[in-house]
């Protein structure tokens, strides 16, 4: 009686199967190492999630002088740790001058930077300041306002209408030194004054 002998079709069938449980264990360890390494990836990188809330806040900002220099306050206030940031709902910064009078600016959503001395404003933002001595009454109004309140200026690169007294002015771009008065505005300005009462 002789031998039967495994059938050449046999063999390449099983090393066929054979290869390709190999590749299947090895791409299935591959995955779970790579799916390791990611996740101690995300641990290891710092994450920018808000650390607190605060509803229907206001703070106050102390001047050099220990007065009152300017409040701002809003409906909701998000404090990021990451980069010690805070984002508002409908922020309402008022500057308080000795000197002048107060100066209000509301916006549907507003950023504090790190060190407080910048707020950004965006949406619907309008600053207003009531006449005052040997000065016109103001408003303002823009989609997007950066406000320096220590330096007691303000610059936004969107178009802004501006009306003080009974004077018009418009354009594009814009920065205002509220401290001396200066309005310098980048690209089509336009100003309408009236004539002045007879």
């Amino acid at each position: 009686m002789r031998k039967r002998q495994p059938h050449p079709q046999r063999w390449r069938t099983a090393l066929t199967l054979l290869a390709g449980v190999v590749f299947a264990l090895g791409s299935f360890w591959l995955l779970q190492v790579l799916k390791q390494q990611g996740q101690d990836g995300v641990v290891g990188q710092p994450r920018n999630e808000p650390d607190y809330f605060v509803d229907n806040f206001s703070v106050v900002r102390m001047g050099v002088d220990g007065k009152p220099a300017y409040i701002v306050s809003g409906v909701k206030l998000t404090h990021r740790p990451l980069d010690d940031s805070s984002d508002i709902e409908r922020p309402y910064l008022r500057k308080l001058s000795p000197t002048a009078p107060p100066m209000d600016a509301r916006a549907l959503r507003g950023r504090i930077d790190q060190d407080s001395s910048r707020v950004q404003l965006n949406g619907s933002v309008v600053v207003d300041r009531p006449a005052g001595p040997g000065a016109a009454s103001m408003n303002l109004k823009t989609e997007a306002l950066t406000v320096f309140p220590d330096a007691d200026r303000m610059e936004t690169d969107q178009p802004v209408v501006l009306l003080q007294g009974a004077s018009r002015m418009s354009g594009v771009g814009m920065r205002a030194n509220n401290a001396t008065g200066q309005i310098e505005v980048a690209q089509q300005l336009r100003i309408t004054i009236p004539p002045p009462p007879r």
